[in-house]
């Protein structure tokens, strides 16, 4: 009998065409019931691949679920979007959203700074393939703020270790620091702090 249900539902549903679906999934996305519009679109994308609205379910798929900030969902569905579609006009837009998604999970500077780096990447990667185009032009604030979160994490390890006494590994941090993130905060913090370690360390070897 639940196998009946279940067929019954699923022959009802197909009686929907690909643009009822793409207008149901628009609807959803305008209402934001970002979970409606996921499944409109992905009943949109599977019943029909070759539908002129197909292209757009897929994108309208990665933006609902940045819009739900499942992120590592998003990065999927974006990425495939451009693999799938290299010459597509939306490109940018997609490249720029896979840096957000990495941007919009960047924490404190005491946790991992995988996601500015990721996002450091994607945003130069927009930059250097599309420098006219008005997300590049957006991307310059972005970067800032990667490299700032960047140079604040390995501040706050380098930091760490001239407290704990592991002058050899502050000594390396801080070094780091200056020679790439040259021009930051941080890395006159840490030119500052290379001669106080340097001498904590030759007076622990005699």
């Amino acid at each position: 009998m639940l196998s009946g249900c279940a067929l019954f539902e699923e022959n009802h549903q197909m009686n929907k065409n690909a643009q009822q679906l793409a207008a149901e999934g628009a609807a959803s996305f305008m209402n934001e019931d970002y979970q409606g519009a996921v499944k409109a679109y992905t009943d949109l994308k599977d019943w029909y691949p070759f539908s002129q609205y197909a292209i757009l379910a897929e994108l309208k798929i990665a933006d609902a679920h940045f819009h739900l900030e499942e992120y590592p969902e998003a990065i999927a569905a974006y990425e495939n979007f451009e693999k799938m579609h290299p010459k597509n006009e939306a490109v940018p837009y997609i490249i720029n959203q896979i840096a957000m998604c990495w941007f919009n999970q960047i924490d404190t500077i005491d946790r991992d700074a995988t996601p500015a780096q990721k996002a450091l990447t994607e945003f130069q990667r927009l930059i250097r393939l599309f420098p006219e185009d008005e997300y590049s032009q957006k991307a310059v604030a972005y970067i800032d703020a990667c490299i700032d979160n960047m140079a604040s994490h390995e501040l706050y390890i380098a930091n760490f270790y001239n407290k704990t006494k592991k002058y050899e590994a502050a000594l390396k941090r801080y070094q780091y620091i200056v020679e790439n993130y040259a021009g930051t905060d941080q890395s006159q913090i840490a030119l500052g702090k290379i001669p106080e370690v340097s001498k904590h360390m030759n007076s622990k070897e005699k």
